[in-house]
């Protein structure tokens, strides 16, 4: 245990020295250190809602508009049902969230009904014997759907606000279809991130002046507006047809970057979608595929051959900021529905400045209150204790600053506790090696039997609290995770300053005085 190689001195001082470095940042204004590099020191913590303030949003999710298109499906589904049962109809109609139908022959209704309920589940009829048909979802489906709608508008909003989790965003669902988003020193530019980023591959059936548009689309088929425009300045939109081709769920990866001089966005599908948009294109070869992104035309370029590479390009009217920014969405995922800002608000600190002041004073207070102590009782063995116990915390600062996690009250209470851990892993080395040393044996003897048997007993208490810690990160969330980050971070910082770092100092100071008897 006293046997300190030349290398590893080197890396312990490293490791301390780089601890340092990346703490500094945090005692300055924000901007002062910032050597341009990702990976080098230059970040500071980030701090939570409680200890700063930050973003309060409240959304509106409309799932009515999920529900009308799932009612276009389904008007859809029974036009082809009907095509495969040779069956007439004097209309398709959508009507109080039902679908509407009358067979010319009610000899068939039997067969429709019979070949509906194989195509499609999940739903309710009501026909009479003229061939009348009432077709809706069944109300527990549409509930199951509405719950999961939410459950996976919150799940990519989460995603895109805070993806590594390190933010501590708080963002939970409230009543029956409203998501609160607080996001810790966020500002309104994040509200970009809640842009539905809907992507969609259609076939164009005519481009046209927006002037010249139609008054009523023809059955399939639906208006789209573009950023472009013709020689004369005139905006330019689409006539495409309702039936996707492929949609963005099949995307697997995007990126922002440039494409012939223009900034672009580079996307790849799955195999699913590979296969889509090969079969998309060959039956498309010579005209117009519209890439769309939010019910607005990006591109519609000419197919020229078939596609089958599984991967494309989007080329518009963005800078590359916003191709980055569109690839994030689209990667990242569609919302299930879009979203409505019923409230929006920029918070202050939720304790109050009195109540922030108190909590740093309480841990200053503690801080130097430890200190002292282990001066007091341990003499110049305390002294070494404090200075890893500077060292523990200026790690764990470091550790929290280069992974951007925030800093909570809890958090606080969190360093507190790593504070009082590390000191406990030195008492128990120290009250060890004074029993070695009443025993009758020498200093060095003494130092090397007190960090060999106490290394058993620190490293069962840490890793019964880092056991712990994990479990409260896995099963709590935003203020609990806070306190199980800093407290994780913490047990690490503190085995390694209260084992390798004491204990170096302890050894250097052995070596060089080489005491014939010691007191502690």
């Amino acid at each position: 245990m006293l046997n300190f190689p030349t290398w590893k001195k080197i890396l312990i001082l490293a490791i301390c020295g780089m601890g340092f470095l990346y703490a500094l940042p945090n005692f300055f204004k924000e901007g002062t250190i910032d050597l341009g590099s990702e990976w080098l020191p230059g970040k500071r913590m980030n701090l939570g809602l409680d200890l700063q303030g930050g973003l309060h949003l409240l959304m509106d999710v409309d799932v009515e508009s999920v529900f009308k298109q799932q009612l276009e499906n389904l008007k859809s589904s029974v036009r082809i049902t009907l095509r495969q049962a040779k069956a007439r109809s004097s209309g398709i109609s959508i009507s109080d969230d039902s679908v509407r139908f009358k067979l010319l022959d009610p000899s068939k209704t039997e067969t429709v009904r019979k070949k509906l309920r194989d195509r499609i589940g999940n739903l309710e009829y009501d026909v009479d014997e003229k061939g009348s048909f009432v077709i809706a979802y069944s109300s527990k489906f549409l509930a199951e759907q509405k719950d999961d709608i939410l459950s996976r508008t919150v799940e990519v909003i989460r995603r895109r606000v805070d993806a590594t989790g390190t933010l501590e965003a708080s963002i939970q669902r409230q009543g029956e279809k409203r998501i609160l988003v607080q996001v810790p020193g966020g500002d309104a530019s994040l509200k970009d991130k809640f842009k539905p980023a809907k992507l969609t591959i259609q076939k164009v059936k005519k481009m046209h002046l927006c002037t010249n548009s139609p008054k009523r689309m023809r059955g399939g088929t639906e208006l789209m507006r573009s950023d472009d425009k013709d020689a004369s300045g005139q905006p330019i939109c689409y006539t495409v047809e309702k039936r996707v081709r492929v949609g963005g769920e099949n995307i697997v990866d995007a990126a922002g970057t440039y494409h012939e001089n223009r900034p672009a966005v580079t996307f790849r599908f799955d195999t699913i979608g590979a296969r889509k948009f090969c079969k998309a294109s060959r039956e498309n070869v010579n005209r117009q595929l519209a890439i769309i992104l939010d019910k607005k035309v990006i591109s519609a370029p000419v197919i020229n051959e078939p596609i089958c590479q599984g991967n494309g390009v989007i080329t518009g009217r963005f800078s590359i900021k916003e191709a980055q920014e569109t690839a994030l969405l689209i990667r990242v995922g569609a919302l299930p529905a879009g979203v409505t800002f019923l409230e929006e608000r920029s918070v202050g600190p939720g304790l109050g400045r009195d109540s922030i002041e108190a909590g740093k004073a309480a841990s200053i207070i503690g801080f130097i209150a430890v200190l002292v102590f282990m001066v007091v009782v341990y003499g110049r063995f305390g002294l070494m204790a404090d200075i890893a116990l500077f060292i523990n915390v200026a790690l764990l600062t470091a550790l929290l600053s280069a992974l951007q996690a925030t800093l909570t009250l809890p958090g606080i209470a969190g360093i507190v506790l790593t504070v009082g851990m590390a000191v406990d892993a030195n008492v128990l080395i120290f009250e060890r090696i004074r029993e070695e040393l009443r025993s009758g044996r020498t200093p060095i003897n003494a130092v090397e039997a007190g960090y060999s048997r106490a290394l058993v007993t620190i490293i069962d208490s840490n890793l019964t609290t880092l056991i712990a810690a994990i479990l409260l990160y896995a099963f709590g969330s935003g203020p609990i995770q806070g306190f199980a980050v800093t407290l994780t971070f913490g047990l690490i910082t503190s085995m390694f300053t209260a084992i390798m770092v004491t204990r170096l100092m302890v050894v250097s100071w052995l070596r060089s005085a080489r005491p014939t008897e010691m007191m502690i």
